[in-house]
């Protein structure tokens, strides 16, 4: 790795971001044959082949998506040591790439983001609004520099830092029946039809979990992908929804309502989760940093 020269790494960056090698040229002020022999050069030195090219199109190969996000920890770490971390968080032209699940994105990231874009104007954000497995994939692939994301299973991948203890609450319609009682229990939910979300979405595997060990059998009768179409669903009337406090709208003027559960509650450990492999690019541990001061008193 140490033949590799910044410059291509630069080169590189730019083509994958462009898509052009002919843009990605005239930007770093190279003719284009000349910039085709140093991806070359560069594609020999890790042994693989970068990119796929046809005369109107250019993509990234498997193995050009798995290096793009080390060769930006690469360039960064070098501007780092170049410029140190105060120079280098006030001139950067950066990017911050944060794989966090829906339903946390609104509580915690709004506040965290107009901060650091004032302290760090040239520094980008990229949120991807991912389920939380495929959160997780993305901070283990480098596809994102860190997640906010639920407490899953262990993976010696990556590590974990809780921010926020998210109840699972009874989500129904205002006029429900069961909206009358001041104390709800599991065995309340049984006489109604559920909405919950797909088998393969961290939530539910959390609610099975929790039904098993409740001794508690529901009647899940409507299946969605995605928790804002359970919630659509409970508003008009189809059903009730056992989904995370984070979930619900905060707006008070529609047909939603929520009660907490209060026998054997359950909960979901919401945290920041980062590779145990790799140092957090500098710039998202700026990010990272403030989101913690932010959210852990």
């Amino acid at each position: 790795m140490h033949q590799i020269e910044f410059k291509d790494l630069a080169i590189f960056i730019r083509i994958a971001d462009s898509g052009n090698f002919h843009e990605a040229a005239q930007f770093v002020h190279l003719s284009q044959p000349a910039l085709s022999r140093r991806m070359q050069r560069l594609e020999s030195l890790l042994g693989t082949a970068l990119f796929e090219r046809t005369t109107r199109k250019t993509w990234l190969t498997p193995a050009g998506r798995e290096f793009l996000p080390k060769a930006r920890r690469m360039l960064e770490d070098f501007e780092l040591s170049v410029l140190g971390i105060k120079d280098m968080a006030s001139h950067q032209k950066g990017k911050v790439t944060i794989a966090c699940i829906p339903t946390a994105a609104f509580y915690f990231l709004p506040t965290v983001i107009s901060n650091f874009n004032q302290k760090y104007p040239g520094i980008r954000i990229k949120i991807l609004d991912v389920s939380a497995n495929e959160g997780l994939e993305c901070v283990i692939r480098g596809d994102a520099d860190f997640g906010i994301n639920m407490a899953i299973a262990q993976y010696p991948e990556v590590s974990f830092t809780p921010l926020l203890d998210d109840p699972f609450v009874l989500c129904l319609r205002r006029d429900h029946p069961l909206s009358e009682k001041k104390t709800i229990l599991w065995k309340d939910l049984e006489p109604y039809k559920l909405i919950t979300v797909s088998k393969d979405s961290g939530n539910r595997i959390l609610l099975n979990t929790a039904l098993v060990e409740r001794n508690v059998q529901l009647n899940g009768f409507y299946e969605v992908q995605h928790l804002s179409t359970s919630l659509g669903l409970v508003e008009m009337g189809l059903g009730i929804a056992v989904v995370p406090r984070l979930a619900l709208p905060v707006n008070e003027s529609n047909m939603l309502t929520f009660r907490y559960i209060t026998d054997l509650p359950l909960k979901r450990v919401i945290g920041v989760v980062k590779r145990t492999s790799t140092s957090v690019a500098p710039s998202a541990d700026l990010f990272i940093n403030m989101l913690l001061d932010k959210w852990i008193t």
